[in-house]
């Protein structure tokens, strides 16, 4: 089990950063580019299309293993061939799960290229999360939450709410790829403790792929992901949470929580971001240096160090989701408090009598840091 999830690890990394080094060449060709001024911090001219090669990785070891599969899976041992017919039987449901998600890439794409307004953007991540609900599934929540229509609605806010968390993500090297890494292996390991197996393979394969791109994308950047990756991130793990199973018969009942836990910060820092630009009478999908990093870095961390700060909120506020399954309803809540204190820590630090943020560059490396008025 371990020498094969390895190898998909193995062979999505390494797919994972030969496309992201062919995109960063082929890029500039299509003008696929981010260009610096305005609050863009990045110096020079930056190739976008991580995302279509974070996509392609995952598309290429899910056909290498569709065809191996296809033909019998020979060589595989007997220990993983009982798991074969489980395999075969959901191909259907992860096609159509890749075909959904490869949508919402090319919708991020085209705002790459030319720019799409919010509303349609909006409406494409409405549309295919409904469709989604439709023919895959919804989230299961405790009685008496458990009506269809109500269950179904709330399905279609968290995917699209996660799509547009990663895509606010999106705002320094290395931070929306490094979270959905984080994410995506404390995902894996919770299912895996209740003895799932489909939903975690499709994470690892993601897993490797995000690494690969971050090859390219740590500070300073190479390439960025773009719409395309974020919007493709965000949907694929809005959805694989509602496929995987975090809890089953013989464990606790609050396994369902992990999701939330997770994601805390990305839901953190959106729900931040559109609070402020609402205080200020200013529409959420204006764009603007209002983000959790950019707070960071504000108050004086370096925008790597503010990267890295994010990334071990991530991991502290899910690590403790890891055991929801085993524990009842004090354990549970007491995790759940552990995430909630560390979120209210970050809180109050970040909202203490320091100096103001003046606006700055939006994407990529900040090697400037953001103007201050001192006091």
């Amino acid at each position: 089990m371990i020498a094969a999830a390895l190898s998909l690890l193995v062979v999505s990394f390494a797919l994972g950063v030969g496309l992201c080094g062919l995109t960063r060449r082929l890029a500039p060709r299509v003008n696929l580019v981010d260009k610096p001024g305005g609050r863009k911090a990045h110096e020079r001219v930056t190739p976008l299309g991580g995302g279509v090669a974070i996509w392609a990785s995952m598309v290429a070891v899910l056909a290498l293993g569709g065809l191996y599969l296809a033909a019998g899976a020979p060589g595989l041992p007997e220990e993983l061939s009982r798991y074969v017919g489980g395999l075969k039987s959901r191909a259907w449901e992860l096609g159509g799960l890749m075909g959904l998600a490869t949508v919402i890439m090319l919708m991020g794409l085209a705002d790459d290229r030319v720019g799409l307004g919010w509303k349609p953007r909006l409406a494409a991540q409405v549309g295919l999360s409904v469709i989604f609900v439709v023919f895959f599934g919804r989230i299961t929540l405790f009685y008496p939450f458990n009506h269809p229509l109500l269950t179904g609605t709330i399905t279609v806010l968290w995917i699209v709410g996660l799509t547009n968390a990663f895509n606010f993500l999106d705002n320094m090297d290395g931070l929306a790829a490094g979270v959905g890494l984080i994410a995506a292996g404390l995902f894996a390991g919770a299912q895996v403790s209740v003895g799932s197996l489909f939903v975690p393979a499709v994470l690892l394969i993601l897993i490797g792929a995000l690494g690969g791109f971050l090859v390219h994308n740590h500070q300073p950047a190479r390439l960025f992901m773009g719409d395309a990756g974020s919007n493709f991130l965000g949907f694929l793990l809005g959805t694989l949470t509602v496929l995987g199973t975090f809890t089953r018969e013989g464990y606790s009942p609050y396994g369902v929580l992990t999701p939330l836990l997770v994601m805390a910060v990305p839901l953190y820092d959106m729900t931040s971001v559109i609070l402020i630009r609402a205080r200020e009478g200013r529409s959420p999908f204006q764009a603007d240096r209002r983000h959790f990093s950019h707070r960071l870095v504000a108050r004086g961390l370096s925008p790597r160090h503010a990267v890295w700060t994010i990334d071990l909120v991530t991991l502290t506020c899910g690590l403790g989701a890891l055991r929801l399954h085993e524990l009842g309803r004090l354990g549970a809540s007491l995790v759940v408090g552990q995430s909630l204190c560390v979120l209210g820590l970050v809180a109050i630090l970040e909202n203490s009598a320091l100096p103001r943020c003046i606006e700055t560059p939006e994407r990529g490396d900040a090697t400037a840091r953001p103007a201050i008025d001192t006091p």
